[in-house]
C-alpha cells in the first residue's frame, strides 16, 4: 500500500444525512457495483461511476478532480449444498438481506497518485468511508420519501365540532345504518353516524353511504373503524377537502364517542395498504395458448425496466416514445461523452441519454444470472432488467403525484414528460423529438342564425378521443341483475365522435342572435407520430370507474383523411374579430354546482361547461379528465385570449427579466405574461405550448376569422392521403384509474428476421407475441407512425 498525500485533505468529509450517495449504480449508465470491476463512489461529492469500458468514474475525475475514490464490489454468495442442516432451536422468520445474498470488497483508489489500494484507515479515509458505506442508497432513500404520503391535517379535522357526546355500544359499531354491510364502515366523526365506504381498489364492499351521509348533512370527517390501531393511526378521510387526512385529536374524538383508542385493534387493511396490494396482483400473461412460457426477446432494444413499485405506467410509456427514431436520434449516443453536469443525477438531458444507452444498446438485455444459478426454479430464465430509480426521482421532482409510488395514469405522465422535453435546453442541432408529435387541431364555429363562421387553430403532441358507450345485456337477458357488457366499436366510430357537430350555446357577434352555434373539431394537419388517447370510463359516486369496450383497430395502414379539416370553404361569410366564446357566455349553475362539489376549481369547471357547450355534467367531466395537464388549464376564460401590444407593454418588468434569464425574448415573454394573467411559472408554460405564436400575432392560441394561418409555421402535414400504422400500444389491466397494471406492446424487428413482430414489455420481462388482437382492443394509448400512401 502506498501513501497518498490527499487522505489528509480537508475537504474529504463523511456525507450529511441530506447528501445522495451513489454507491449502487453509474449516475451515467446502468452499470452497477454487480459488475466485474465494481462502481468507484468519489469520495470528496459521492457520485457513482462505473470502471469498465467507459469508465465514467475516470471521466468524472477528469472533469472535476476529485482524485480519491472508493471501489465496491459485489458479488453473489455460493450456494452450500450438501451439508447437514444446522439444529433449529427456535422458530424464526427474518427477511433476507444484502448481506446474506452478497460479499462486498471495497478499497481506496487515488487517481492522481495512481494508487489503486490505499490503506482505508489512513489520514481523513476512515470515517469518510464509515460514512459511505452506512449511509443510505440513493434510490432507497428515494424509495421511502416516495412511498411516505404527507398525509396532513386539514381545517376541518382542525377546527371539528363535535355534537352532544354519547356512549356507543359495541352493537352500534357493527354494522352499516343504511344497509346490512358489517365491514368497511366509517364513522362519522361530527355526528356519530356509521355508513359503509365506497367499493374501490378491489377491496372490501361497500356502497357508499357514509358519502351519502356527508352529502345530505354536509359532515367533513369519517374514521374508518377498522384501520383504527392503539397508537392512533387510521384512515382519516374529509369529505368536503375529498383527500385523505390526519386527526391530530383522533383520541379525544373517539372518546367523545365512547371509543377507547388505546383498546382498539387494526382489524381491516389500509386504503394505501389495499391499492399497493391490488396493483401488484394485475399480471399479464405471458405464455401462449397451449399454456407455455413465451420465449424473452433479448438485444438491442429489448431491455426491460424492473417496477419500482407501481412504476409501470412510467415503464411502459417509455418503451414506446423510445421505439420511436425520432427520441433514439435525439438521446442515443452511444460514442458521445454524457454532457458535462456538476450533479449527473439531478441532469435532465444525462438522465434521458442514460435511458436511451440502457434500453437501446442491448448491454444489459441479457438472461437473469441469478435465475440460470439456480437449477431448481421453473421460472424461464427473463432478463433481471434495468431500475430507472434516478430518471422517475429526477422527472417526478416537484410533482405532486408523480414524485409519489402511488400508481399514476400513463396519458398523464405522457403529458409530463412531454412538457419536460420541451423546457429542456437542446444541444445545438439535435431538434426537438416532440416535434414529430405536434399537429395542429381546427375548431369551426358556425352561427346557427346568419350562418357567419369562425376558425381558431390549437397546436397539440396528442389527442383524446371519446369510445362511444353501447351497453347491452349479458347472454341471460331474463335476469335484470345480469352484468352490463359492452358492444364493440370501431376506431373510426370514435374519430367520427371527435369530429362530429355540437351545439354549443354562444351569443353571435354579428347578428347578435342566442340561438347558438353548431361547433366542429378537426385535424388541421397530422404529425409524424400520432398518440391517440382512448377515453374509456365513466364516474361512479365521484370515483372515475374504467370501461371495458372493445375498439377495433386494425394492423393495416389507416386513412386519416377524411378527418383533415380544407379550413375555410368557399362562400363562408368569416364572424368579425370578437371572438363569441368570450362573449355571451354563462355556464349551467346546476351542472357547476354539480362539477364544484365534485372538487374541482371553478375556474375549470367554467372552461369545461364552456368547451362542451353547457351539454351535460359527463361530457364536461370527459373534458376535465383529458385537459388536466393543459398550460391553460387554470387561467380564467376571460384571460383565455393574448391581449394586444398595450397590455402587452404593462407587464412587470422584473417578471420580463425573470423569463429573459430563462432565454425566452422579451417580447415573447411580454406576450406569453399577458396571456396567463402575469403568472410566471403559467407564462412559462405557455411559451413553450405555443412555439410558433409571435407577439405580432394578435388572436391568442388561436387565429382570427379574417386571418388565416401560415401553413410554412403550422406544424405537421396537410397532405393527404394521411396513412397511419399502428406502431404501439399501451394497455391497462384493472377496474379503476387509480389501480391495476400498465405494460406495452411495440411492433419491432427481431434479429434474424425482415418483417416486424409485437413484443410485450411487461416491466423487466420482455417477450414476443404472435396474436395481440384482443389487447388492441382495450388499449389505453395507441401510438400510429405515418407511412407513404
Amino acid at each position: 500500500m502506498g501513501h497518498c498525500p490527499h487522505t489528509n485533505s480537508q475537504a474529504l468529509r463523511p456525507p450529511s444525512e441530506s447528501q445522495a450517495v451513489y454507491r449502487e449504480e453509474c449516475t451515467q449508465c446502468f452499470d452497477t457495483v454487480d459488475e466485474e470491476t465494481g462502481l468507484n463512489v468519489c469520495l470528496f461529492c459521492f457520485n457513482g461511476g462505473c470502471t469498465g469500458d467507459r469508465n465514467h468514474s475516470m471521466l468524472h475525475y477528469k472533469r472535476f478532480c476529485h482524485p480519491l475514490a472508493l471501489n465496491i464490489k459485489r458479488s453473489r454468495k455460493k450456494i452450500q449444498r450438501g451439508e447437514p442442516p444446522q439444529k433449529i432451536s427456535k422458530l424464526a422468520i427474518a427477511a433476507e438481506t444484502d448481506e446474506d445474498r452478497y460479499d462486498t470488497a471495497i478499497r481506496v483508489i487515488c487517481y492522481e497518485c495512481r494508487l489503486d489500494d490505499i490503506d482505508a484507515s489512513s489520514g481523513n479515509l476512515a470515517v469518510v468511508v464509515d460514512g459511505v458505506m452506512k449511509a443510505m442508497t440513493f434510490s432507497k432513500r428515494e424509495e421511502i420519501k416516495a412511498w411516505e404520503q404527507e398525509f396532513v391535517p386539514c381545517e376541518h379535522t382542525l377546527c371539528l365540532v363535535q355534537q352532544t357526546a354519547k356512549q356507543t355500544e359495541s352493537q352500534e359499531l357493527s354494522q352499516c345504518t343504511m344497509c346490512t354491510l358489517k365491514e368497511n364502515l366509517w364513522l362519522c366523526l361530527e355526528c356519530g353516524n356509521l355508513g359503509c365506504g365506497r367499493s374501490q381498489f378491489g377491496g372490501l364492499g361497500g356502497n357508499s353511504h357514509a358519502l351519502a351521509h356527508a352529502d345530505s348533512t354536509s359532515h367533513a370527517v369519517a374514521v374508518k373503524l377498522g384501520s383504527i390501531t392503539a397508537d392512533g393511526s387510521a384512515d382519516i378521510y374529509c369529505y368536503k377537502c375529498n383527500e385523505e387526512r390526519t386527526d391530530p385529536d383522533l383520541a379525544a374524538h373517539l372518546a367523545h364517542w365512547g371509543i377507547n383508542l388505546s383498546a382498539r385493534e387494526k382489524t381491516e387493511k389500509s386504503l394505501m395498504e389495499m391499492q399497493v396490494e391490488h396493483n401488484m396482483q394485475w399480471e399479464f400473461s405471458t405464455t401462449s395458448a397451449d399454456g407455455h412460457e413465451l420465449a424473452p426477446v433479448f438485444g438491442p432494444g429489448f431491455t426491460g425496466l424492473t417496477n419500482l413499485g407501481n412504476s409501470c405506467y412510467l415503464s411502459s410509456v417509455v418503451q414506446c416514445l423510445f421505439s420511436t427514431p425520432e427520441f433514439q436520434r435525439r438521446y442515443y449516443h452511444s460514442n458521445e461523452e454524457p454532457p458535462l453536469s456538476q450533479q449527473p443525477a439531478e441532469d435532465f438531458e444525462t438522465q434521458m441519454r442514460k435511458l436511451a444507452d440502457g434500453i437501446l444498446s442491448g448491454r444489459y438485455s441479457k438472461p437473469n444470472a441469478d435465475v440460470i444459478a439456480s437449477p431448481d426454479s421453473p421460472e424461464v430464465p427473463h432478463q433481471k432488467g434495468l431500475s430507472p430509480a434516478m430518471f422517475k426521482h429526477l422527472i417526478g421532482r416537484g410533482h405532486e403525484e408523480f414524485s409519489t409510488m402511488r400508481q399514476q395514469d400513463a396519458f398523464e405522465f405522457l403529458l409530463h414528460l412531454f412538457k419536460l422535453i420541451q423546457r429542456s435546453q437542446s444541444p445545438e442541432g439535435r431538434g426537438n423529438p416532440i416535434e414529430s408529435f405536434r399537429f395542429a387541431v381546427e375548431q369551426r364555429l358556425q352561427c346557427l342564425s346568419c350562418k357567419g363562421v369562425r376558425y381558431r387553430i390549437d397546436e397539440q403532441d396528442n389527442v383524446s378521443i371519446p369510445v362511444p358507450v353501447r351497453r347491452r345485456l349479458s347472454t341471460d337477458s331474463s335476469d335484470p341483475s345480469a352484468e352490463l357488457e359492452f358492444e364493440s366499436v370501431t376506431l373510426s366510430e370514435c374519430l367520427d365522435v371527435f369530429t362530429a357537430n355540437e351545439m354549443v350555446e354562444l351569443t353571435c357577434p354579428s347578428c347578435g342572435s342566442s340561438d347558438g352555434f353548431s361547433k366542429r373539431s378537426s385535424f388541421r394537419t397530422m404529425p409524424q407520430e400520432l398518440v391517440l388517447n382512448a377515453r374509456r370510463f365513466e364516474v361512479v359516486n365521484w370515483v372515475p370507474r374504467k370501461l371495458d369496450i372493445p375498439v377495433d383497430v386494425s394492423d393495416e395502414p389507416l386513412d386519416f383523411s377524411p378527418y383533415v379539416g380544407s379550413m375555410k370553404e368557399e362562400g363562408e361569410k368569416l364572424l368579425p374579430e370578437d371572438d363569441p366564446s368570450d362573449s355571451g357566455f354563462s355556464p349551467d349553475q346546476t351542472i357547476l354546482n354539480q362539477l364544484l362539489a365534485m372538487g374541482f376549481p371553478r375556474i375549470r369547471c367554467e372552461k369545461a361547461l364552456h368547451a362542451t357547450g353547457n351539454s351535460d355534467t359527463e361530457a364536461a367531466m370527459n373534458w376535465l379528465f383529458s385537459h388536466m395537464d393543459d398550460p391553460d388549464i387554470d387561467m380564467p376564460l376571460v384571460s383565455s385570449r393574448v391581449t394586444g401590444p398595450a397590455n402587452m407593454a404593462l407587464q412587470d418588468p422584473s417578471k420580463v427579466a425573470q423569463l429573459s434569464e430563462m432565454g425566452i425574448d422579451e417580447d415573447r415573454a411580454k406576450k406569453a405574461l399577458a396571456a396567463t394573467g402575469g403568472d410566471v411559472d403559467r407564462a412559462l408554460d405557455w411559451v413553450f405550448s405555443h412555439p410558433d405564436e409571435m407577439p405580432g400575432y394578435e388572436g391568442g392560441d388561436c387565429d382570427s376569422g379574417s386571418r388565416l394561418p401560415d401553413n410554412s409555421k403550422t406544424p405537421g402535414f396537410h397532405e393527404t392521403p394521411a396513412r397511419y400504422q399502428l406502431r404501439a400500444i399501451v394497455c391497462h389491466k384493472g377496474s379503476s384509474v387509480h389501480a391495476g397494471h400498465y405494460v406495452a406492446f411495440v411492433r419491432k424487428m427481431l434479429p434474424g428476421q425482415d418483417t416486424l413482430s409485437w413484443v410485450l414489455f411487461n416491466d423487466e420481462k420482455v417477450v414476443r407475441v404472435d396474436d395481440i388482437r384482443d389487447m388492441k382492443k382495450f388499449a389505453y394509448l395507441y401510438f400510429f407512425s405515418r407511412v407513404e400512401a
